[in-house]
């Protein structure tokens, strides 16, 4: 039996609003604001995501085992290659920056950092 019922994962950021922003963009759903330093988002059929405003934020740096990632995001982008560039452009258009895009066939996911800097992939949903 559980402790306790999933809530949310909290992400420490910068600027909350725009992280929120960038996040709905990419997986859907409306960032509601507690205030200036605490936003919410509800991804449709997701987990709920929180971005909290952290004084002297430092965005960790991906692959580096003293300034590791911590976590990270995983979105199901579509189960063609096609699908995947489409929705590489469009993380690329809302200021995301690509940390690995090798091996992509090998791996099926391609690893980005959103605009703080946290990583995230995109990832190829296998075909049955």
């Amino acid at each position: 039996m559980a402790v306790a019922r999933f809530r949310s994962v909290v992400i420490d950021c910068p600027d909350p609003h725009a992280l929120a922003e960038f996040y709905a963009a990419v997986g859907g759903g409306t960032p509601e604001a507690a205030d200036d330093d605490w936003v919410v988002l509800h991804v449709p059929d997701g987990p709920r995501l929180a971005f909290q405003r952290a004084e002297g934020y430092t965005p960790p740096e991906w692959p580096r085992p003293d300034r590791s990632q911590q976590f990270h995001v995983d979105f199901d982008a579509g189960s063609t290659w096609q699908e995947i560039d489409a929705a590489h452009e469009r993380v690329l258009a809302l200021g995301a920056h690509p940390l690995d895009l090798e091996d992509r066939e090998k791996k099926d996911f391609q690893v980005y950092a959103d605009p703080a800097g946290h990583p995230f992939c995109l990832c190829r949903i296998a075909e049955p």
